[in-house]
């Protein structure tokens, strides 16, 4: 099997130009597309209705040119969005195909498994049920996709309104909490140790609902959550390397342990064949960047106090989104970056995890 990259800019969140064009000259057979990940111009919260219109537009073309439902696409390919492009992070997602190949076992490159969770209800979220339940597909996506090393699981889980919340505890299932965007935290948690646990991070009997945003010392290394109105299941998409695959096609991950850690940065452009340099001078072969990110819950940074947790104004997730993106970005030499605030158990507190996927050096 052999995995590739698509990268699209988004110039509003019905923009599928990109992925159009590339169709209609051959470059992507739209059968062999498996997940799509990609930052709108929302506000990346509960009412952020940017990702469920290019979920949309996406699935329309996509089955369009198949010949199936925007429903069965829906079904067979996670679509993960994430809003929130501050600062100088640009609009774009990433599209991801796998297609049969003669090379196969020849050597190790990028690999991708997919699979989805069964349907939740708002009283679901944060629980055991969900922790369980992703685990279980991270489980099952790494076996089918052959993957023998690790290196990024993105999941996207469902965020419920207000409405739906209250009808759902008026039904005799209560909520771990009545806020939409508290339950949005509490569910991004209880996925991150879900992943932990499928993958070994965390023993399974950590992996509770008891510690589900309390035990913040529980993290997944390579968990990427997030939230929204526009799923009902959670959606999971892991990549490693695996030596069934074949290209030119590399992944690493590192973590970041504070919004400052550029050092962690530049040693994981190094592993990836990047000379050692205060920025990459070489930016186009880098295919993909995704980054988890948070304000540090003692309000400091290095020992400095920072507002981003008290501002009535602005929400912390896009504070943050915005000065990480900006110091990630600046490494990079790229813009188009997945930067997601939220990282509750992804990676240490104030910091998260950072996954590329490049050309190798020389390919």
């Amino acid at each position: 099997m052999r995995a590739d990259v698509h990268r699209f800019s988004l110039t509003d969140p019905s923009d599928v130009s990109g992925l159009k064009e590339a169709i209609d000259r051959g470059a992507i057979d739209p059968k062999t597309i498996v997940a799509v990940i990609g930052k709108t111009h929302g506000n990346g919260l509960v009412n952020d209705y940017t990702r469920g219109y290019l979920t949309l537009c996406l699935s329309l073309l996509i089955g369009e040119r198949t010949g199936e439902t925007p429903e069965a696409v829906r079904e067979r390919v996670p679509f993960v969005f994430s809003g929130g492009v501050e600062g100088v992070l640009s609009p774009h997602y990433t599209l991801f195909t796998v297609t049969a190949d003669e090379a196969a076992g020849a050597g190790n490159a990028l690999a991708i498994g997919v699979a989805f969770t069964p349907a939740m209800r708002p009283s679901d979220v944060g629980r055991q049920a969900q922790i369980d339940a992703v685990a279980a597909a991270v489980r099952q996506a790494v076996a089918e996709g052959s993957i023998d090393e690790v290196h990024f699981v993105q999941v996207k889980g469902p965020a419920f309104s207000l409405a739906e919340i209250i009808n759902d505890q008026n039904a005799g299932r209560p909520p771990v909490t009545d806020n939409p965007g508290k339950l949005m935290s509490f569910g991004r948690a209880a996925c991150a140790l879900g992943v932990a646990k499928a993958l070994g991070e965390i023993p399974a009997d950590r992996a509770v609902e008891a510690a589900v945003l309390k035990d913040l010392s529980l993290h997944s290394s390579v968990a990427s959550i997030s939230a929204g109105v526009e799923v009902r299941t959670n959606e999971v998409i892991v990549m490693g390397m695996g030596r069934r695959w074949s290209g030119r096609l590399a992944i690493e991950h590192t973590t970041m342990t504070d919004a400052l850690d550029v050092a962690s940065l530049h040693a994981m452009v190094q592993r990836l064949g990047f000379p050692s340099a205060p920025q990459i001078a070489d930016p186009g072969r880098l295919r993909a960047a995704f980054v988890k990110c948070e304000a540090q819950r003692d309000g400091l940074v290095r020992g400095r106090p920072h507002t981003m947790l008290n501002d009535g104004d602005i929400n912390e997730q896009r504070h943050i989104r915005g000065a990480v993106g900006a110091i990630v970005a600046s490494v990079l030499n790229d813009t188009g970056l997945f930067v997601s605030g939220g990282a509750e158990h992804q990676g240490p507190d104030g910091g998260g995890m950072v996954a590329l996927i490049a050309d190798r050096a020389g390919a």
